[in-house]
């Protein structure tokens, strides 16, 4: 089976898909090995791993290099972030193609306009669907027609009202889907209860970004599955985690001066567990 029909049938089984979001080989690698059967890729992750000021001055070039790394560095589907196609729908069509000659299994892409001023705002409904089409159309065009397409909206985070953000999302996502998009995939959720209204009134399948901070505390992954969520995505868990753990370990070495901390969390690693986690990219 190839990865991509793997993906889709993944996200289509009774069986919500949790994707956690890599931002290198090595963090692809920890996820596959820990089980997860699917590895979403984080622009957000990737700008922030490089220092890099925004996810827009990160860049196409630098996205899709990496995103071929994680590929080549583990067996399961990964879910590339197209961002917002990096440009006009004709641009994003060669996103696309070139995602797809780095053997990607899906691609999100959104509707926010990025690399503007604040505040924080999507494009006009008819743009995003222009672009989902031609993202389609490049699909079939390389020879992929099932690939998978994930629309985001990030219409329910920019709003001032959360009702109107939420009607805004679900009618979006309904014409995301229609224009070819496989999987409706809505940011900004703050309580199951805006999970549940999301879920009723898309007319597909829907995937939520969880372990934000705001929602960390109000959604779990349990709640998700219970609602009829395809796919929950985790876009920061694995950076923050990252940060934290490196951060912690390293303030104890700086002010102890031994290792006690390291021996206390059973942090050292045998040669076998060197040889397996370094080894980011296949030979």
């Amino acid at each position: 089976m190839s990865k991509i029909a793997l993906l889709r049938k993944l996200l289509t089984s009774p069986d919500t898909l949790v994707m956690p979001d890599a931002y290198d080989p090595l963090s692809a690698r920890i996820i596959e090995s820990l089980g997860f059967k699917a590895v979403q890729c984080s622009g957000y992750s990737f700008a922030l791993a490089a220092c890099c000021p925004s996810e827009p001055e990160f860049g196409f070039e630098r996205n899709l290099a990496l995103t071929k790394s994680i590929v080549e560095a583990v067996q399961v589907p990964v879910m590339a972030d197209g961002e917002d196609g990096f440009g006009d729908p004709p641009v994003a069509a060669e996103t696309v193609r070139a995602f797809i000659r780095a053997g990607v299994a899906g691609i999100n892409i959104e509707d926010q306009v990025l690399g503007q001023p604040a505040p924080k705002r999507v494009v006009d409904r008819g743009l995003m669907v222009e672009k989902i089409r031609a993202a389609r159309e490049a699909t079939r065009q390389e020879g992929h027609p099932d690939l998978i397409i994930n629309g985001r909206t990030d219409a329910l985070s920019v709003a001032a009202d959360r009702n109107e953000g939420l009607n805004e999302s679900i009618a979006r996502a309904n014409l995301y889907l229609e224009a070819g998009a496989d999987l409706a995939f809505v940011t900004g959720a703050a309580t199951i209860a805006e999970v549940k209204t999301l879920v009723q009134g898309i007319r597909g399948p829907v995937s939520i970004a969880a372990g934000m901070p705001n929602n960390m505390s109000t959604i779990s992954i349990a709640d998700l599955r219970a609602c009829g969520v395809a796919r929950v995505s985790l876009p920061v868990v694995a950076i923050f985690s990252a940060i934290q753990a490196l951060s912690r370990t390293l303030v104890a070495l700086r002010d102890s001066q031994d290792f006690s901390l390291i021996l206390r969390d059973k942090l050292q690693c045998s040669p076998e567990d060197v040889s397996r986690w370094l080894c980011a990219i296949k030979g």
